[in-house]
C-alpha cells in the first residue's frame, strides 16, 4: 500500500471538517469511504472523522465484530481512545495515522494522553498500527 498517497487523501478530508481531522477507509488499494470531523456542526461529541467513516461504512455494509476486516483506516491524527476502541469493535485490520497524540499535545491541542496502541492492545482484535505518515503535514493543519 502507498501510505503517503492515502494519507494525502485523508488530509483533503481534514480540511472539510470543523476541526482538522480527516479519515478514509481503504480496501484492496481502493478508497471505499471518506470522512471528517463534524462534532461542532452536528452537536455530537462522537462525530470524529474516524467515527464518521466507521459509522457510514457499517451502515452501508452491516455491522459485526469483523465488519471491516481487511480494511485500513487512514487518519490524519492518532485515533483518540474512543476512535481506537471503535476500530476494535469494527474489526479494522490496520490503522495508519499521521500526527501522534504526543505531537498534538505538544502543540497545545486538548487530547486524552492514551495512545491508540494502548487501547488496541487491551482489545480483542489484532490490529496493525503504523504512525508518523506525513506527520508534519498533518500537524500543519493545526498551525
Amino acid at each position: 500500500m502507498n501510505h503517503e498517497k492515502f494519507m494525502r487523501e485523508a488530509l483533503v478530508e481534514a480540511k472539510k471538517g470543523d476541526l482538522p481531522y480527516g479519515a478514509i477507509l481503504v480496501n484492496n488499494d481502493e478508497i471505499i469511504m471518506r470522512g471528517y470531523n463534524t462534532a461542532q456542526r452536528d452537536n455530537d461529541v462522537s462525530a470524529h472523522g474516524e467515527i464518521n467513516v466507521l459509522r457510514a461504512m457499517t451502515q452501508k455494509i452491516g455491522y459485526s465484530l469483523d465488519s471491516l476486516k481487511n480494511y485500513t483506516l487512514y487518519t490524519t491524527c492518532e485515533p483518540c481512545p474512543m476512535c481506537a476502541a471503535a476500530c476494535v469493535w469494527a474489526g479494522v485490520s490496520h490503522i495508519v495515522f499521521g500526527a501522534s497524540t504526543e505531537q498534538l499535545i505538544s502543540l497545545g491541542t486538548q487530547q486524552i494522553n492514551l495512545t491508540c496502541q494502548n487501547v488496541v492492545t487491551q482489545g480483542f482484535q489484532d490490529i496493525q498500527i503504523t504512525g508518523g505518515i506525513l506527520a508534519e503535514e498533518c500537524l500543519d493543519l493545526f498551525k
